[in-house]
């Protein structure tokens, strides 16, 4: 089966690479589980701003649905003030890689931050794309508001 990539697909840069070391650094440093283990933490995710800053964060899981990794790393740019946001990254712990984001985070990602660009496996490799191109014909919650 061949996998048609969007038109927004990229190739990484120094600076992607970078954001996936941070995401990794920051998993690798919290995570309460062993290899092959459950754990509460264990994905790590980093967000760049425009700006060039990086905010990091990790998930919470809980049975009932805790947040991502990349919802917490959002969550932190915003506390930090960064509102216009490029780049966005999930890291599995013990080497496990970059991960593709959930089907929550790609609908929160395209309501709240419509083009940013995540960075995600790809079939030949790591790559990026708008977070819009995750979901086509995805539910359009700003259509749906009064």
């Amino acid at each position: 089966m061949s996998i048609t990539l969007p038109p927004s697909a990229a190739p990484l840069t120094d600076e992607d690479q970078a954001l996936i070391e941070a995401a990794r650094r920051t998993i690798d440093a919290v995570t309460d589980a062993g290899p092959n283990e459950d754990g509460v933490h264990t994905m790590g995710a980093a967000v760049r701003a425009a700006d060039g800053r990086i905010f990091t964060g990790v998930n919470i899981y809980h049975f009932t649905g805790g947040p991502c990794a990349e919802l917490v790393a959002l969550g932190a740019a915003r506390a930090g003030g960064a509102t216009d946001l490029s780049h966005v990254v999930a890291v599995g712990n013990h080497g496990r890689g970059v991960r593709s984001p959930c089907g929550r985070d790609r609908q929160i990602l395209a309501d709240y931050h419509p083009h940013v660009r995540v960075i995600l496996p790809g079939p030949d490799g790591l790559i990026s794309v708008r977070a819009t191109d995750l979901l086509p014909f995805a539910f359009d919650h700003s259509a749906e508001q009064i």
